[in-house]
Parts: C-alpha cells; sequence; structure tokens
C-alpha cells in the first residue's frame, strides 16, 4: 500500500491592519488625492488676494508708516480689510444674514447659482474634450453660434410654450455642435491642431455673428440701427425657477442634468471609455482597434453642443432685449479655468463653476461694501489657474508627498521602463 502524500496546511489569512493604521491610510489619501491640491490651490488664491486687498487699503497703508512704534495698529487694519473683504464676498455670495426674511437671506445663492449655470455646462464641454486629449479653447465661438441660433428660434417663431422653448434649445446646442464638428473633423482629416482651429473659429463665429446682427433680414431687429437682435419671445424665454423674485432659471435643472450625463458618458458608456482611452494615449487606442479619429470628431461635436447650451441659456435667460455680439460675456475662456479646477471631472466642474459663480456674485457685493475694485475677484481666478497648473508647486508649499512616489515596493527602472519590486 502507498502511504498518502502529506497535504501542505494552507496559510493564515494575514491578519487585518488595525483601525488607527486604516484610519491614517484613509487620511493620507485624502490629503495626498489631486482634489485636495485644488482645494489647497484655491487656499492660496484667497491668502494671496488678501496681502493684496490689504496692501491696497488706505487704513493698511497708513498705518504701515508707524509699524515699528505700534505695530497692533497696522495688525489689526489688515485683519479688518482682508475679513470685511471676504465676509462681504460670503454675504455677496452664499447667505445675506443682515438681510429681512428667508427669501431675501437666500438670494445671494441664488445669484450665485445664476451665474454658474453658463460656466458649469461650458466647463463641462472643455473638460469632455480634455479627456479625449483636445484642448478646446474655441468655448467663445460656440456659445457664439449656439446664441445666435437660440435667439434666432426664440424671436422668429410663433409656438406655444412646451414647443418653443425646447426648440430653441436644440436649436442652440445644434449651433454649438455645428462649430465644435467642424474643429473634429478638420483635425480627423487634415491633422490640423485643434487649438489653431478653434483660435480661429472664434474670430469667425465673433465677426460672422455681428455682421448679422447688423444685416437686416437676418439677426438685426426691424428698424434699428444698433447691431442688436429682436427681443426673444416670452413663449421662448426660460422660466423662473423660483419665482419672480429670483433671477434663477430652470436652465440650472438642464445644467445638472448635463452633469449628470456627462458623468454617465465618461464612466459608464463605450463611447467614455474611448474618450479616455484616446486621450491617455492615442497610440495605444488605435493598437486596440478604436477609431481615434472618429473619437475626435464625436468629442468636439459633443463638446460644442454642451457649450452650445451655455450659448442658449445666456440667450434665452431673462433677456427682455435682444442680444449682442458680447453676448458670449468671457465664459467662454472662464469656461477652460473651471475646467482645470475641476480637474475634468464632471461633479468636479460642477463645484468648481458654483465657486467661480460665488465670486462673480460676492464680487460685486465686496465692491459696493468695501470699495475694493472688483479686478481682486480676476487676480483670485488668474491665481487659481496659476497653482491648479502647478500641482508640484502646492504640494511643495504644503510639504504634501506626491501619491505613490518614493514608493518603498514598487519603483519604475529609468532604463528599461519596467517595474522592479523591492523588499
Amino acid at each position: 500500500m502507498s502511504t498518502p502524500t502529506p497535504t501542505t496546511p494552507a496559510p493564515a489569512p494575514a491578519p487585518a491592519p488595525p483601525r488607527d493604521a486604516q484610519a491614517s491610510r484613509l487620511l493620507r489619501d485624502i490629503v495626498q488625492s489631486n482634489a485636495m491640491v485644488s482645494v489647497l490651490a484655491v487656499v492660496l488664491a484667497l491668502v494671496l488676494s488678501g496681502i493684496l486687498i490689504a496692501a491696497t487699503d488706505p487704513t493698511v497703508q497708513s498705518t504701515s508708516g508707524y509699524f515699528f512704534a505700534r505695530p497692533g495698529d497696522m495688525i489689526q487694519a489688515v485683519w479688518h480689510s482682508v475679513s470685511v473683504a471676504y465676509v462681504s464676498i460670503f454675504q455677496g455670495s452664499v447667505i445675506d444674514f443682515s438681510a429681512y426674511g428667508f427669501a431675501a437671506g437666500i438670494h445671494p445663492l441664488t445669484e450665485t447659482l445664476n451665474y454658474a449655470m453658463p460656466l458649469i455646462v461650458a466647463g463641462l464641454g472643455v473638460a469632455l474634450a480634455f479627456r479625449a486629449g483636445m484642448f478646446n479653447i474655441g468655448g467663445q465661438g460656440q456659445i457664439l453660434m449656439g446664441a445666435a441660433a437660440a435667439g434666432w428660434v426664440g424671436f422668429s417663431f410663433h409656438l406655444p410654450l412646451a414647443i418653443h422653448l425646447p426648440l430653441a434649445i436644440i436649436a442652440g446646442i445644434a449651433g454649438g455642435a455645428l462649430w465644435g464638428f467642424i474643429v473634429g473633423f478638420l483635425k480627423a482629416r487634415t491633422g490640423a491642431h485643434e487649438v489653431i482651429l478653434t483660435i480661429m473659429l472664434n474670430y469667425v463665429a465673433l465677426y460672422l455673428v455681428s455682421f448679422m446682427l447688423r444685416t437686416p433680414g437676418l439677426l438685426q431687429a426691424p428698424g434699428s440701427t444698433n447691431p442688436q437682435s429682436p427681443a426673444t419671445l416670452p413663449t421662448a424665454i426660460l422660466p423662473k425657477l423660483l419665482g419672480p423674485n429670483f433671477n434663477l432659471n430652470v436652465g440650472f435643472l438642464l445644467v445638472i442634468a448635463a452633469t449628470i450625463f456627462c458623468s454617465w458618458l465618461l464612466n459608464r458608456s463605450t463611447l467614455g471609455f474611448r474618450f479616455r482611452a484616446v486621450g491617455e494615449n492615442p497610440h495605444a487606442a488605435r493598437t486596440a482597434g478604436i477609431n481615434v479619429k472618429n473619437v475626435y470628431v464625436w468629442a468636439m461635436v459633443l463638446s460644442g453642443a454642451l457649450v452650445g447650451i451655455a450659448g442658449a441659456t445666456q440667450v434665452l435667460g431673462t433677456l427682455t432685449t435682444g442680444f449682442s455680439s458680447g453676448i458670449d460675456a468671457g465664459i467662454g475662456f472662464d469656461a477652460i479655468t473651471v475646467a482645470l479646477l475641476g480637474r475634468s471631472r464632471p461633479w468636479g466642474v460642477f463645484g468648481a463653476g458654483i465657486l467661480f459663480g460665488a465670486l462673480k456674485a460676492g464680487g460685486y457685493a465686496m465692491q459696493a461694501a468695501n470699495g475694493v475694485p472688483i479686478d481682486i475677484v480676476l487676480v483670485v481666478q488668474s491665481l487659481i489657474v496659476l497653482f491648479v497648473a502647478a500641482p508640484p508647486l502646492v504640494r511643495t508649499i504644503f510639504r504634501i508627498r506626491q501619491t505613490g512616489s518614493g514608493s518603498p515596493r514598487i519603483r519604475k527602472a529609468s532604463s528599461s521602463k519596467t517595474a522592479v519590486v523591492t523588499k
């Protein structure tokens, strides 16, 4: 009889890490995340802007003359100048505690959301192109074409509200999508760079819309000599979301729907997977069988369509008069900043758009209450872009370790490009 071979006992399961270790690891992951870097970039921008606010304050300037004799006066003046300015921004953009009644108290928040609407949806369009590896800086032209198409439908047809308003919104989407399609098509067929194409198409859209606004029978109001369109008909105006006392309209619901759509598209759909694959490495995506040229076209079409929604909401909002060629209001370029701050993630863009809407709404309150120039808001936005575009700088200032850098287990060999497992 053969003796049975002894069986090797199964290895004991590794002990679970203690809760303290799990908590510290979670805290470390949060601190080292890209989202935290974005938050810290905003904090740095606010700190440097506070220094600028204090430096331009007359009281601070006068107390600095005798700083060494009475330093407390200057410190108090600096604190008062900066704190009052930022409190004014908060009360002008979130909640006004000095207002009488709940409706008046939340009015600043509704203004923030109103300003954020076009920034969010245009930022989503820019972010979508970013994820596909394309740099869409043609937001100005896409907004103008979307606004022109939506405005033309808005004042040209007499239809019921249930038909007229959706038709005008669809026209705005189609106008922006068409301008994006031109970029995607030329890049796919000729290899032209999308940055050059979008810059040139911005000028084409600007002068084309200006020409149409000066031409009777196109976009110019009948009997008018000004480059302005007729007023949008009431059946094509976006209804107020919270009543006639607030400027916020149902376009904000459209923006939320666009954010949900982009999140599903990028994270759950096959087309979104192709976008991300091409954005990471177009050569590898082509080797895997993905039609990179078609991805470029679709990415720019959807990007332009989203930016076109911003143009439609600008025209179909609360305008009681016609629009002009300045309807884009710089939103196309601000959307790039919003997309960068949001890390090209749909809900990140949503939060970044609300932040920039708050800065814009609160900036007017800061200027009215304290006489601080509203250009300070532009300084804050510019500093945010600076720090978001330079994550190593933010990590160095706050001494945050790069995620995965210096790992004791896996390091990349510089010569062979292969992973070397170390003990």
